[in-house]
């Protein structure tokens, strides 16, 4: 069995001093505590409001199965001296170990067409001529950028961590290389580069990585994430817990501590000074800086006290911005192992034909029309360990998107106590997902053991997110454009992380927290880390 990682926040002594706070125990959340507290020598308090520490890195168990909840593959791990490994390795001082997908990580299902992604530049460029021989230009000429575009986000990023006048001198010429291809959407450069729909289609099937349709999508955040599976994907060894359960240490071993159980209700602010929390039951929690890893829409709508978001001109910012979108996520569970059952360890990325947001424009207009996607992820072949935990047990898990508009209905009712109209529409959305998953997998069809659906509505329960959005704020051009987004709030001692600062994912909320340890530190850690010079 795992063990629990932090203690209760009931058994907590209000009276011990931190340096720093962090409100929420995502990757980005505990990536700054343990930053902080390996290379800062700080004492962290890490506050989570769920019954779990570690965001979407947590898992939960039913009925003798576990399933993760929000992390379903990892890039650029499986090689030791690769910078995002060399992250993970510096938080876990090398505990968390890897295993690969394999050959083939993600396939691309377009009606009754298939096309898999292959590990490697190379050997995914050569894939994709194979299938699209007529086309060899095109796929040169996006494979060369989507290696390009990311080199350039290191500039964009860097002038997050500057001080306001610097900043406003350099930022503009740090930000170009990487805004002009962060303005453009995936749709306006994959046509710019062919103009074979199916194509398009093919390079633009991972778009459920950052949750927005090629018309509405940055190519720019395209670009990252194509990148970042380019050379493989792996899954943490143990499950995704293991990455809370391994930094946990790093952050004890230095007096700090994780809270599970602890609602923050607001941060207390005094003039233009962050100088603490108030809890849910109206305990006060001081201590010399806060960091909230809860979304830049939570801390500065829902956390800050409304004067001083309005003083700072934050909420108009903010309402600039939509949320990303919401999805929903079938949990199911199967008697027998991966190998008996068939599972594969690559994902399907499964389309009813080539236009993805024709697709998701009918699907918005009418319920009853075909799912837009629908993505599977087989966590328990992916886990070489999940025999060895759930003997004789598989998992699948199947998502699609969710208009947040057709659950408002239940919007006031208790997560548990929904109704049974409620649980009528779930069961009727599982079957779908579930016939989705058969048109692939037919051999499992009377195979499932158990299932149960998570909606947004599940989302917002357990982490707060008003919309039940997973990927925090849109990743659209015009997201690319707020230079408001950055580790340095404008309330002092008040600092941001998470997935809004650079990007959505475990890997980019992960940098997040390196980038605002490195702002508080004063000293580039993030880059030196990647770089093995940490």
């Amino acid at each position: 069995m795992s063990k629990v990682v932090g203690q209760p926040y009931r058994k907590h002594d209000p009276s011990e001093v931190f340096d720093t706070i962090v409100i929420g125990s995502g990757i980005g959340g505990l990536a700054a505590a343990a930053v902080l507290a390996k290379d800062g020598g700080q004492r962290v308090l890490v506050l989570e409001q769920h019954y779990a520490v570690g965001g979407f890195t947590h898992v939960f168990k039913r009925r003798g199965y576990e399933w993760d909840v929000g992390l379903h593959y990892i890039g650029r791990v499986q090689t030791p001296g690769s910078g995002t490994r060399r992250l993970f390795d510096h938080l876990t001082e090398g505990r968390l170990q890897w295993a690969s997908m394999g050959e083939v990580y993600d396939r691309i299902i377009l009606g009754d067409r298939a096309y898999d992604y292959v590990a490697g530049a190379e050997a995914f460029t050569a894939r994709m001529k194979e299938y699209f021989p007529d086309e060899a230009t095109a796929i040169d000429r996006y494979v060369a950028l989507i290696r390009k575009v990311p080199k350039w986000s290191g500039l964009y990023f860097a002038e997050k961590a500057m001080p306001d006048m610097l900043a406003k001198v350099v930022g503009p010429l740090l930000r170009a290389p990487f805004m002009r291809w962060a303005r453009r959407t995936t749709a306006e450069v994959l046509e710019g580069l062919t103009d074979n729909p199916e194509l398009r289609a093919v390079l633009a099937g991972q778009f459920g990585d950052y949750g927005e349709p090629p018309s509405q999508g940055s190519f720019a955040m395209h670009a990252m994430l194509a990148r970042h599976y380019l050379y493989g994907g792996s899954y943490p060894i143990g499950g995704s817990a293991r990455i809370a359960a391994e930094i946990a240490p790093v952050i004890e071993a230095a007096g700090g501590k994780i809270l599970y159980y602890a609602d923050v209700k607001e941060i207390l602010v005094m003039g233009d000074l962050a100088v603490g929390v108030r809890m849910a039951d109206g305990t006060e929690l001081n201590a010399r800086r806060i960091i909230s890893s809860a979304g830049a829409a939570n801390t500065y709508l829902r956390l800050l006290p409304r004067t001083v978001a309005e003083r700072h001109g934050l909420v108009p910012k903010l309402r600039r911005l939509k949320a990303s979108f919401a999805h929903v996520c079938l949990y199911a569970g199967l008697r027998g192992t991966a190998e008996e059952l068939g599972l594969p360890k690559h994902n399907l990325w499964i389309y009813p034909g080539a236009d993805h947001d024709a697709a998701l424009q009918a699907y918005l207009q009418d319920p009853e029309a075909p799912l837009p996607l629908v993505y599977a992820s087989f966590p328990s072949a992916k886990d070489p360990d999940y025999q060895n935990r759930f003997p004789g047990r598989s998992t699948i898990e199947l998502i699609t998107l969710a208009p947040f508009e057709r659950y408002m209905k239940w919007y006031e009712s208790e997560w548990g106590k929904r109704g049974e109209a409620y649980e009528a529409y779930k069961t009727r959305l599982s079957e779908r997902l579930l016939e989705a998953l058969y048109g692939q997998l037919p051999h499992v069809r009377g195979k499932i053991d158990y299932f149960e659906l998570s909606t947004p509505l599940s989302t917002r329960h357990f982490a707060n997110y008003e919309r039940g959005e997973i990927y925090g704020l849109e990743h659209t051009p015009k997201r690319f454009a707020e230079r408001f987004l950055k580790p340095k709030t404008p309330i002092e001692n008040l600092y941001l992380t998470g997935q809004d600062i650079i990007s959505c994912g475990v890997a980019g909320a992960m940098a997040a927290g390196y980038l605002t340890a490195s702002v508080i530190l004063k000293r580039n850690l993030l880059t030196s880390t990647m770089n093995g010079k940490s």
